[in-house]
Order: structure tokens, then C-alpha cells, then sequence
């Protein structure tokens, strides 16, 4: 999962880059950068770490432009080095820098498409390299630079990408590009921000960080829908792929959105809140006699839920653990000796809260159990007499294909186990999932446009279908021992 932002403005867009990226930096904490375009130049910086690391004044002061492109990244194809930092860039034709948020499913037929077909070179592992340089062959074959031009090469883009992508581009002579794949899995939003000199665009991964920027929140960019924005403020729109299913990412609403951010016209925040009612409405049904004294949500995505479930219980909500917010997101650490270390340094329980008392400890999802089974112990060793643990989601039970950096089959704690052979595996008293349906219908909410999501990871159904083989290449590719591998040789 990654964080993008665009920009054309009347001033110049580094500062907003930079702050929009701040706003999404809960999207990826590997690596950052920023492309501007300053007259018949791009200017470029990209680098390991967060976006506050990556730059400083004078790189900052480099980046001159009224039109601009962000990027900040977590890895789910290709490698954990500096050298895949976004945005990448070619300079033919014209000079492209592009930005990608997503994951190709076909990254290897056309790393060898654009090498023997296109005669273009991929100095890269990544999808978002391959991406560009399509992009940038089907530009090369129109005869003119103009938004006619664009929209027929990001139609070749449809015709040959398969998977989830959003996209956004600086090109050289033009201004800014940007797309969305056809079944809009992954999110993108477009935003105006009036000055006395015209009109101001923005697009970017979540509409919380147009709202930093004193946009105004237009709508989402359509799935199959590709804009441009030219240098002098002109926005151009068309649809440029086929309909196709509409079928936006549910784990965006789960786990990683923020929940000031509205996507697809749905409220992050709502949609957590109506997890909870619909979670507390199957705790009642399967134990409508429940001894839970507490209900304690496990910091921070989690909250919005727990406690609109703790009012529907009619129990007590209580902050039980304290976290460390200098310490990254457990689920984006790169390999499990990692994320185990992380844990305790992460979160430490109030024994207050937990001393002798049933409590009901809820989470947004339970992915590979690492994290779970440790909180489960803290809980114990603080005194609770019962702990039950309580998943906003489903059960996680196959990986995510289209940008998510879930592990290997194999290494999901819910692949191939029922639930309660689960609860065993986190030493729990109790565990409850939420149903499928039930999250679906919350998230969705009264939004009856949203009639399928990519629920993938709970359910095993690709909207887009899969080749023969690609989970098993998937599976080896994200394993924690290939990630461990890959660092030893690099």
C-alpha cells in the first residue's frame, strides 16, 4: 500500500507536496519522494524512510514547480531498497515521472513485453517501473502531446495492465496525468481549491489530505477514468476503459484509510462505527447472556469500532493500552523476529483496566496472529480474568493481490484453520469474527452504488481472475524467509 498526491497550482507545490504526504505517511514508511516540473525540467528527490527524513531545506528548495507529484511507499512487489523509491522517471518521450499505488498481476509477462516488444529497459524489481515505461511507450507512439494523446496511452495501459493501480504522473510539455484502474480498487480522489488567479487541482490516495491543503473535495476518480490537468490549469477527463465490475478495496475501510478520509462517498469513520454495532449484534446473538465486563480496543485503527460495539452492549469502554507512537505499524514491518521485538516496545498494558475483570479486547483484523497472541498474554499478565478478542473482519485467510502487502498464504494465522482452532493459536477465551456480509454491509453503509468490494483476502474471489500458478509465485515472493533472503543479498 502506498500514498500519492498531485498538484497544479499558481505557486509553487513542493510545501503542499511535502505536507500532503505527512498526511499520508500511514500508508508507507519505507520510502519517499517528490517530482516537480519546472519549466522544460523535472526536478526529482526520493530516498529510504519517512517523508520527514527524506527531505530537507535545501532538497526542498530544489524542488521548483507549479506542478508536482508525491509518493510515499511500503513494499509489496519487488525489494525493500532505496533504488525503488517513487516517483520513477524516464526521459523519453519528453520526460516522465510517475508514482503508483497498487500491485500489477501480470508484472511479469510485461517486464518482458516492454523489453523485447517495446525495446525498453526495467532496472528494477518493480511493478510500478514496468507500469511506467507502458505508459511511456504507448505515449511515444501518438505524433502529438496533447490530452487526446494521453487518454489513447493510458488506453493502451488498460489493454495491458491487469491488478489494482492508481496512478499519477508529471510529463514534460503537459502538466499532469492521472488514472485509475477499471475496477477502482485502489482509491483516488480529485480536489479543486479556488485562488483569484483560477482554479487549483489536486488528486491524492484519501481525501484527508486535500482537506490539509484547503481542497475541496470534487469526487473520486472513476474506475477506468484518466484526467489531465495541464501546467496552465486546464482539467480534461475521459473514460478510457471498458466498464468494468466496481469493486473498491474493503480493507481500505478496515485497517488502512484514515478515518477522516471519505472514500467513494462512504465515511471511514462511519463505516468503523457501523463494524462495531454489527459486531456487538453477533456477540448478542451468540452469547446473549455474555459475562464481558470491559471492552478495550487495541490502539489506534480499532477504536472507532470498539467503542460504538461497548454502547451496544451497554458495557464499559476503557483505554487499556498505552501506545508508543515512535514505533511503526507492526503489519508493515518487514520480517516476523521484527514484528515480534516490536510488539512490547509498541504497546504496554494499564493494569488498572484489566485487573480481574472480563474483558473483551477488539481489533480491526487479525492477520498473521503475531501481534493477537502477544496482546492476549499482556492482557493475561495484567490480571484480566477472561479475555475474549474480538475482529472487525473476517477471518484473513488468502493474500491480498493488488497492493497489500499480505504474507504468504501459509503465514495467515486464519489459512487453512477453523476459527476455533484459532482462538487456540491466540489463547484467547473467546474469539469472534465479524461476517463477511455484515462488514460489506456497513461499510457500504446506504451507499447502494457500492453493491461488491474487492474482499479477497476474506473470501478468495479476484475480481480480476488469476493466471494458473500466480498465488504459489505470490507465496514465494512475500514469504518472511524470501524477504530475509533478498535483505542478506542486497
Amino acid at each position: 500500500m502506498c500514498g500519492i498526491i498531485g498538484i497544479v497550482g499558481f505557486s509553487e507545490v513542493a510545501g503542499s507536496l511535502y505536507d500532503g504526504l505527512q498526511v499520508l505517511q500511514h500508508r508507507g514508511q519505507d520510502a519517499a519522494g517528490i517530482a516537480t516540473i519546472d519549466g522544460s525540467r523535472i526536478h526529482l528527490q526520493r530516498g529510504q524512510g519517512l517523508v520527514k527524513d527524506v527531505f530537507d531545506e535545501d532538497n526542498m528548495r530544489r524542488l521548483r514547480g507549479r506542478v508536482g507529484i508525491g509518493h510515499c511507499r511500503y513494499p509489496t512487489a519487488g525489494t525493500d531498497g532505496g533504488d525503488e523509491a517513487q516517483p520513477f522517471y524516464v526521459n523519453s518521450p519528453y520526460g516522465i515521472a510517475l508514482g503508483h499505488n497498487g500491485n500489477l498481476i501480470n508484472t511479469e509477462a510485461l517486464r518482458n513485453e516492454v523489453f523485447e516488444q517495446d525495446r525498453r529497459n526495467i532496472n528494477t524489481e518493480s511493478d510500478s517501473e514496468v507500469l511506467l515505461n507502458v505508459f511511456a511507450h504507448h505515449l511515444d507512439q501518438e505524433n502529438s502531446l496533447d490530452p487526446a494523446a494521453v487518454f489513447r496511452a493510458v488506453e493502451g495501459v488498460y489493454r495491458r495492465c491487469r491488478g489494482g493501480f492508481a496512478t499519477v504522473a508529471t510529463v514534460l510539455g503537459l502538466g499532469l496525468v492521472a488514472f485509475r484502474d477499471p475496477h477502482g480498487i485502489r482509491p483516488l480522489v480529485l480536489g479543486k481549491r479556488d485562488r483569484p488567479e483560477g482554479t487549483e487541482y489536486a488528486v491524492a490516495s484519501e481525501s484527508a489530505a486535500l482537506d490539509l491543503l484547503g481542497f475541496e473535495l470534487m469526487r473520486d476518480v472513476a474506475p477506468g477514468e484518466a484526467l489531465v490537468i495541464t501546467s496552465r490549469g486546464d482539467l480534461h477527463q475521459q473514460q478510457c476503459a471498458a466498464p468494468a465490475t466496481h469493486a473498491p478495496c474493503i480493507f481500505e475501510y478496515v485497517y488502512f484509510a484514515r478515518p477522516d478520509s471519505m472514500i467513494e462517498g462512504v465515511s471511514v469513520h462511519k463505516a468503523r462505527m457501523r463494524m462495531g454495532v454489527k459486531l456487538a449484534e453477533k456477540i448478542r446473538r451468540l452469547r446473549p447472556d455474555h459475562d464481558i465486563d470491559t471492552v478495550i480496543p487495541i490502539p489506534d485503527t480499532s477504536r472507532t469500532s470498539a467503542a460504538e460495539l461497548a454502547l451496544a452492549l451497554g458495557v464499559k469502554y476503557r483505554e487499556g493500552f498505552i501506545k508508543n507512537r515512535y514505533i511503526g505499524r507492526t503489519f508493515i514491518m518487514p520480517g516476523q523476529s521484527e514484528r515480534v521485538k516490536s510488539v512490547r516496545r509498541k504497546l504496554n498494558a494499564i493494569p488498572l483496566e484489566f485487573k480481574n475483570r472480563v474483558v473483551l479486547l477488539v481489533d480491526d483484523s487479525i492477520v498473521r496472529g503475531t501481534t493477537s497472541r502477544q496482546i492476549v498474554q499482556m492482557a493475561r499478565e495484567a490480571g484480566a480474568r477472561k479475555v475474549y478478542f474480538a475482529s472487525a473482519a473476517p477471518p484473513v485467510r488468502y493474500p491480498n493481490v493488488y497492493g497489500i502487502d499480505m504474507p504468504a498464504a501459509e503465514e495467515l494465522v486464519a489459512h487453512g484453520r477453523s476459527e476455533a482452532e484459532v482462538q487456540a493459536m491466540l489463547g484467547c477465551d473467546w474469539l469472534v469474527y465479524q461476517d463477511l456480509e455484515d462488514l460489506e454491509a456497513a461499510t457500504r453503509g446506504r451507499q447502494e452504488r457500492l453493491p461488491v468490494f474487492d474482499s479477497s483476502c476474506f473470501s478468495g474471489e479476484y475480481v480480476t481472475g488469476l493466471d494458473d500458478g500466480y498465488l504459489e509465485r505470490l507465496s514465494h515472493g512475500r514469504s518472511d524467509d524470501a524477504k530475509q533472503q533478498r535483505r542478506l543479498a542486497g
